[in-house]
């Protein structure tokens, strides 16, 4: 077994000191990548909600238009006379 000397353990803590630091790098960008991953994420539910909002607007005015339409059909007589 070959003696180990200070410049060996010299030689091996700088190799791993390099690959932490390369280890350190990769983390970097992984937090990165999540964070534009959360950004992304964060503006599609926003256009949902907004799209949900929108078509909840449209829904009410459906109704309400509905209702506007069974008023004046009441009001002309126009009402389906029940079949016999």
């Amino acid at each position: 077994m070959p003696d180990v000397t200070a410049e060996l353990m010299f030689e091996v803590l700088k190799s791993i000191q390099a690959r932490l630091v390369q280890v350190d790098g990769k983390i970097d960008e992984m937090k990165q990548e999540i964070l534009a991953l959360r950004t992304s994420q964060n503006a599609a539910r926003q256009d949902v909600t907004s799209v949900f909002q929108e078509i909840a607007g449209v829904h009410a005015t459906l109704v309400r238009h509905e209702g506007r339409l069974d008023r004046i059909e009441r009001r002309l007589e126009l009402n389906e006379a029940p079949v016999r």
